[in-house]
């Protein structure tokens, strides 16, 4: 029998800064309450742009443009042997929609700055939350067309 190929999770992630804050989400998870970018998995018949904007919107209530890529992160969460591809982009938020309502397990948007997220690393959802940011303020970036969809 031939054993199927392995395929990581794919992932987006939003890293946004406005008026020097970070926008993140409160989501209620396995391990409790912890923080994350507004952030999912990529699914069938999307790029991942149109990812990026969908999940930011139905984590946070903003619209979402990326503008830059910041990275391409690669992780195996230890509690669960799961390991995720994460495509991290930067942008601005545009519109915000109170009356949204939130993805399943999301509790809030929260703006935090730097120093609250370094604060709280222990209760980011992954070390790759982090790692983001500071990708971010050490001036991490790549035009938007290093992401090619066919």
């Amino acid at each position: 029998m031939k054993k199927q190929p392995w395929k990581p999770n794919t992932t987006v992630a939003a890293i946004i800064e406005q008026n020097g804050k970070f926008l993140l989400v409160e989501e209620n998870t396995d391990r409790g309450h912890r923080f994350n970018q507004p952030s999912g998995h990529l699914e069938d018949g999307e790029t991942l742009l149109q990812a990026v904007i969908r999940e930011t919107m139905e984590e946070s209530a903003y619209e979402f443009m990326p503008e830059a890529l910041l990275g391409i992160y690669h992780w195996k969460h230890p509690h669960n042997d799961t390991t995720y591809l994460r495509f991290a982009f930067i942008g601005k938020i545009g519109v915000y929609y109170p009356m949204q309502e939130l993805d399943i397990g999301i509790v809030q948007a929260v703006w935090m700055d730097i120093n609250e997220i370094r604060n709280k690393a222990d209760l980011m959802r992954s070390p790759q939350v982090l790692t983001c940011f500071e990708d971010y303020l050490a001036g991490k970036s790549y035009p938007l067309e290093v992401v090619t969809h066919l």
